[in-house]
């Protein structure tokens, strides 16, 4: 197999050499490539590229998918190339005019979340380890009870579990301050005022043992634990903020006076306009998840299970990162979680078929590592290289999807956290639901994989 140095050489080659490259970045799993004339670039020559697992043009991009890990040392080694390269930010200015609207806003919001998914990955694991560890089957091995678990563990927990949320618009702010160009660490303090103890505790307020502040008589006035869309558009419209003082106020007072106009205008407009209002929005969106998710007779894991992974195809799939957190923060719990869990290992089953069926050894190369990928919650190599590519496969992993979706929601699993599916998300489920949980995605991977064997996939001889 060819050095990470070779593939970064063949890649250039293909794309039509260093002189075509506008810009380069990557994500979890793709090398995003924006190139200044289309016609020279040479897709078949890319997917033969050793590692590629499939390459697609999307919304002004070129993206060639390497898988995760994988990508990062891809993109390294175009560097030490000399290949001129450019953050996701910057990429995001040179592709604002492609795409519609609304794909370019669901970007951005991506952009912001994914470099605060590890830390709620994290904390989801840490509630499933309490979930498991504080079951009274769990204890009995160990000679104990529910009541003999101290104050202090049990304390010591909620500081695993609980800070990530508490503080969720500090990282949202800095987040949406680096994305759009402004000083990250005025957004982190920004989104720190939003849950200053100060104000009025949003959870207390929710559960009716306070009250909200009322400024002027009418505008209530709380804080924004585990809240996004507030601290979102507070980052946003901060940053803008601040480049516009960054032009204006003399660089001999810009390090003191265009952190405090910042980070005065912004705590003002955010308590006063952007809270009140985003708050109700909030509660609109949830409601409506809340309404789908309720559906009769296992509907919403029909629906989701079998049009998630058509999603993820447009990009905007980020969005579900919001609708996840949103889950948790109100209940608990993560019901959505279990569906695109379902839909995700279906499509690694048809992957799997298409391997096991196919002869030709560079669509078997291609198809096990994609079905892997898929198993461990990455499904863009299954689709893009496998799935999607021969069509049938595809179609049959949604069909899988739909229908271990529906079993999702009759059995009504539910996660205790969020971004991690199929194999790493055996985690969310260390309780009683485990065994469900591995059912339904075998179940996902057993009628994908069946279907996709005996009528969705036919080699061309």
């Amino acid at each position: 197999m060819a050095s990470n140095e070779e593939i970064a050489k063949q890649v250039i080659e293909a794309i039509g050499g260093e002189e075509n490259v506008q810009s380069i970045a990557h994500c979890a799993t793709r090398l995003r490539v924006m190139v200044h004339d289309r016609e020279q670039v040479n897709v078949d020559a890319v997917e033969e590229i050793d590692k590629v697992k499939g390459a697609f043009y999307n919304s002004g991009q070129y993206q060639i998918i390497f898988g995760t890990g994988t990508v990062n040392r891809i993109y390294e080694a175009i560097n030490n190339l000399g290949v001129t390269s450019t953050s996701k930010s910057e990429m995001k200015e040179e592709a604002k005019k492609q795409g519609t609207t609304f794909q370019r806003a669901i970007r951005t919001f991506g952009d912001v979340f994914v470099p605060i998914i590890p830390v709620l990955v994290a904390t989801g694991l840490f509630m499933g380890l309490r979930g498991l560890i504080t079951q009274e089957q769990i204890l009995v091995l160990f000679g104990l009870t529910p009541d003999s678990i101290s104050e202090n563990f049990l304390l010591f927990t909620e500081v695993l579990t609980d800070t990530a949320f508490v503080f969720l618009p500090a990282l949202v702010a800095w987040s949406t301050f680096k994305v759009f160009g402004g000083t990250p660490v005025i957004g982190l303090v920004l989104g720190l005022m939003l849950v200053s103890p100060s104000l009025p505790n949003a959870w207390v307020v929710a559960e009716g043992a306070a009250e909200p502040l009322y400024f002027l008589g009418f505008i209530p006035v709380i804080g924004y634990q585990g809240s996004v869309l507030p601290a979102f558009f507070a980052g946003l419209i901060g940053a803008k903020v601040e480049k516009f003082f960054r032009k204006r106020v003399p660089e001999s007072l810009d390090l003191i006076l265009t952190p405090f106009l910042v980070l005065l205008i912004m705590i003002i407009l955010s308590l006063f306009a952007l809270g009140p209002i985003l708050h109700l929005v909030e509660n609109w969106i949830f409601d409506g998840t809340i309404a789908l998710l309720e559906l009769p007779l296992g509907l919403s894991g029909l629906i989701i299970g079998f049009f998630h992974q058509i999603i993820v195809i447009t990009g905007v799939h980020h969005i579900f990162n919001f609708l996840e957190i949103q889950l948790l923060e109100n209940l608990n719990y993560n019901p959505f979680n279990p569906i695109i869990t379902a839909s995700i290992a279906a499509q690694g089953g048809a992957a799997l078929a298409v391997g096991v069926k196919s002869k030709q050894k560079k669509m078997k190369a291609l198809a096990y590592p994609s079905a892997l990928s898929a198993f461990l919650g990455i499904t863009e190599p299954a689709i893009f290289g496998v799935n999607l590519r021969h069509g049938k496969p595809f179609i049959m992993g949604l069909v899988a999807g739909g229908i271990a979706g529906f079993l999702a929601t009759i059995v009504n699993l539910k996660a205790t956290g969020m971004a991690i599916t199929v194999i790493p998300g055996t985690l969310l489920y260390l309780n009683e639901q485990l065994f469900l949980y591995i059912l339904v995605n075998l179940v996902a991977i057993g009628i994908a994989f069946g279907l996709t064997y005996f009528f969705g996939y036919k080699e061309d001889k």
